[in-house]
């Protein structure tokens, strides 16, 4: 399984869907907290669930089991935490949660997955981290 990361943010949907189509995706992963208000775009869920399969042939998911707790993304939106505490927390959640073994029971049959999540210039996503996890599994 390839596993890629796109962000919902500062991007255009050419640039969005041009990757997701050289990467060969056979699922969009959509991995956020918040992803039907307008600040979303063209990314909203009901959006991508009908332009995924429209445009790319492939599947689109939201699954909330591997987005970060509300409270520990607010805290690193805000500025009270840096990255690597967040990370740390983040990993420390997917852990507890034993969201890597449920990826692969939910999604192992996919050749080319990508986790959607929302980096900006200024600021790392958690499906950096995710991505890591899941590729430190499959490898052992």
């Amino acid at each position: 399984m390839r596993i890629n990361t796109i962000s919902a943010y500062e991007t255009s949907a050419e640039q969005f869907f041009d990757a997701l189509a050289s990467w060969d995706v056979d699922l969009l992963l959509d991995t956020r907290l918040k992803n039907t208000n307008q600040l979303a775009g063209f990314t909203k869920k009901n959006d991508l669930a009908y332009f995924v399969p429209k445009l790319l042939h492939a599947d689109y998911a939201h699954d909330k089991l591997f987005a970060p707790a509300p409270t520990m993304l607010e805290r690193y939106l805000h500025g009270n935490i840096a990255w690597d505490a967040y990370a740390d927390a983040y990993r420390e959640d997917m852990r507890e949660r034993e969201a890597v073994p449920q990826f692969y029971d939910r999604y192992g049959e996919y050749q080319s997955v990508c986790l959607l999540g929302t980096a900006t210039r200024k600021r790392r996503s958690h499906v950096e981290v995710l991505k890591e996890m899941l590729e430190a599994a499959h490898t052992e």
